[in-house]
């Protein structure tokens, strides 16, 4: 096992020293686990890091003790973002210790490793490298708050006319090395049926919600089939929805009253949260037609868009190709879960994922991620920033 300190590493930019050392600093969301430390720990090690390589560096405290950092560095040529998530979820459960930063057997275990400290060492170490020597493009590095809850930072960072000068963007969140220029978005929805309290021996007078709520439930087979016939994203496939949670009811021998149900919908990029409301609305309203004690409103909570770059351009392929010169995986699919790419498209900004870690070590109770894809992901990052360069600012063959 591995015990050296790993600052002195951090500060040269070696890419498993710096995922050691952010793993070794908790940044818990506080939303979401009672006493987590937030980003500012975090945010303050990784502007100290990027002020010594020279870049220009602003904290943004987008809430109290919850930062955003952004750091520039002039170069010829585009400019390039590099994103990570400065918070990790919450620790409660985990069989290994959270923030020791423990490497073993070319693992490095701990929360956040694979969600996203290792991604943010791996651009940390490609700016390291872009800002030491060598002909670069503008470089962007911006660290965000929040995006394992409601990305109060990205919302906040989009909204930073400064992130307007970014001409491709790169989002580090883990995808096995694999190019990942699509993702799905998703719609979450309350439904809540109103019944009629009775005895339950007194079927005449009550009105059962929970029933209501199964009967939309059933309802709602015949949509999910329809999702499935209709044309796939290339990347993506199909949109499908699940029930997140129900409640209802208050005893065994009262009719409930009231039943809510929650249901979240993973929509493709073309798919509107309006239409989504539109679709489950009208299989309400057919049990309603079938059942006409059903008493229910629908009303949609959150909504989050997937988004889309084409797999051909400069993002996509120059990754791949920056992928292929350093004999890293080069392969472009869909990733199914929601990320903050979404608001850099949005902004105008094309971005794409790309980095260390699989998704499916993210949040577990083990959490790790094979260091040696830290370190491909950086060398891929700078090969790719330095391509932006455009060949006449490069120097001359001697």
């Amino acid at each position: 096992m591995e015990t050296e300190s790993p600052e002195a590493g951090a500060r040269a930019g070696d890419p498993i020293a710096l995922a050691r050392l952010l793993v070794g600093i908790p940044s818990v969301n506080p939303v979401l686990e009672k006493g987590g430390a937030g980003e500012a720990a975090m945010a303050e090690c990784c502007a100290h890091l990027l002020e010594a390589w020279g870049f220009d560096v602003r904290i943004v405290e987008i809430e109290p003790r919850r930062p955003n950092v952004v750091a520039r560095l002039d170069g010829t040529g585009p400019t390039l973002l590099l994103n990570g998530h400065l918070d990790t979820v919450g620790v409660e459960g985990m069989t290994v210790e959270p923030f020791a930063g423990s490497l073993e057997g070319g693992r490095l275990w701990g929360r956040g490793a694979c969600d996203m400290k290792g991604g943010i060492a791996a651009l940390l170490s490609a700016a390291h490298r872009l800002s030491a020597a060598g002909p670069r493009p503008g470089i962007t590095v911006a660290l965000t708050a929040d995006e394992e809850h409601a990305s109060v930072g990205m919302a906040a960072l989009v909204a930073d006319d400064e992130v307007g000068l970014a001409d491709f963007a790169i989002v580090c969140e883990p995808t096995g090395l694999s190019v990942m220029p699509a993702h799905k978005g998703f719609v979450w929805m309350e439904v809540e049926f109103r019944g009629r309290a009775a005895h339950g021996s007194r079927p005449d007078t009550g009105i059962d919600a929970i029933r209501h709520a199964g009967l939309y439930l059933a309802a709602l087979d015949a949509h999910a089939a329809e999702l499935v016939r209709r044309p796939p994203h290339p990347l993506l496939g199909h949109g499908s929805f699940h029930a997140g949670t129900i409640h209802g009811g208050t005893a065994e021998s009262v009719y409930p009253d009231r039943c809510t149900l929650l249901l979240e919908r993973r929509t493709l990029p073309d798919e509107t949260p309006e239409q989504v409301v539109v679709d489950f609305t009208a299989v309400l309203d057919r049990v309603r037609g079938a059942e006409p004690s059903v008493s229910a409103t629908l009303r949609m909570t959150l909504a989050r868009p997937g988004t889309a770059v084409p797999a051909e351009g400069v993002l996509v392929e120059g990754l791949r190709a920056a992928a292929v010169a350093e004999d890293a995986p080069a392969s472009v699919e869909g990733m199914t879960a929601w990320v903050d790419a979404a608001f850099l498209n949005e902004a105008g900004v094309p971005a794409v994922c790309y980095g260390p870690g699989s998704i499916e070590q993210a949040h577990t109770a083990d959490e790790w991620i094979d260091v040696e894809e830290i370190s491909v992901c950086a060398r891929v990052l700078e090969r790719f920033a330095r391509s932006l360069v455009p060949p006449e600012a490069l120097p001359s063959a001697s």
